[in-house]
């Protein structure tokens, strides 16, 4: 049985450089190292593994916009070729694509490849590139739609009303990526959001943090169909590392305590959520706050 994943330490993520190198920079005399490029920091990571957790298959998505992503590097090892691990492997990068708002799949096809991404749904536009003078590569792009768990309607009603009522929301363009009612991720426009050096501000981190934290709140009071207010009444965040590329934040069940029962005592109802601002795989900032659901007096 194969398993597609990110990689879980350092030792698998070596493995996965050097299929890279072995299947893509290797056979044209390229030095290790070539496999790589800036945008590692800021990429989802992914490999095929089989039942001893050997990688057998690599891939990696960038995001290039909010809304809009590339895949690179596919390679799957020579001798397990046509066994579907391609699709696997492009499956799981569009469901990541999928979740973190990505609208539109960028990537450079090489001639051998074109027919295998047509039959999952991507158009060829056309000549690209050529690398190392002779493997010639075709730009190809595919729309993604958003997770059949994806509770759009009452996303998108939320993320209307930060719009109309929160106007550093509406500025940032905080967007509601995916919602299933275990996990919730947020994004953000990522170039009004950058400073001098190229690097998310500090605050937008934190508001775009203590928003995703709120919409927790705010959709499990759906749930219930409890209306109260909800105010932040603790946020505490460490920045871990500068965000070089484009965010997003996420929170789940597993990082979330409180419920809205007291509300229905009349009492007000407290959560404690931890929350995710990431680059790709990668944690840049932990936020933690404590939200309060302000029962409604009569």
């Amino acid at each position: 049985m194969y398993k597609c994943r990110s990689p879980k330490n350092e030792a698998e993520l070596a493995q996965y450089y050097q299929l890279r190198w072995q299947s893509l920079r290797k056979p044209w005399q390229q030095p290790i190292g070539s496999e790589k490029d800036d945008l590692e920091v800021q990429s989802y990571h992914r490999v095929i593994v089989d039942d001893m957790d050997n990688i057998i298959g690599v891939g990696r998505l960038h995001k290039s916009g909010q809304e809009h992503a590339h895949i690179r590097y596919m390679a799957i090892s020579e001798e397990l070729r046509g066994r579907g691990l391609g699709k696997l492997l492009i499956n799981e990068l569009e469901h990541v694509a999928a979740q973190a708002g990505i609208k539109t799949i960028e990537l450079n096809a090489r001639t051998n490849a074109i027919g295998f991404y047509q039959s999952l749904g991507y158009v060829n536009k056309g000549y690209s590139h050529t690398l190392y003078e002779n493997v010639s590569h075709d730009k190809m792009i595919k729309s993604i739609s958003s997770t059949v768990r994806h509770l759009s309607q009452i996303a998108d009603d939320l993320q209307q009303l930060w719009h109309q009522t929160i106007p550093l929301s509406k500025a940032m363009n905080i967007n509601i990526c995916y919602f299933d009612q275990e996990i919730l991720l947020t994004n953000c426009e990522p170039s009004f959001n950058k400073n001098l050096h190229n690097t998310m501000f500090a605050g937008s981190i934190y508001t775009l943090a203590t928003l995703t934290g709120w919409a927790w709140v705010y959709f499990a009071l759906q749930a219930q169909s409890q209306q109260a207010d909800i105010v932040l009444a603790e946020g505490n965040i460490r920045y871990i590392a500068p965000l070089g590329g484009i965010a997003h934040a996420q929170t789940s069940l597993n990082l979330v305590t409180g419920s809205v029962a007291p509300l229905l005592d009349g009492k007000n109802a407290r959560f404690n959520i931890d929350v995710e601002v990431c680059c790709g795989d990668k944690v840049v900032a932990l936020f933690t706050g404590s939200y309060v659901a302000m029962a409604k007096r009569s």
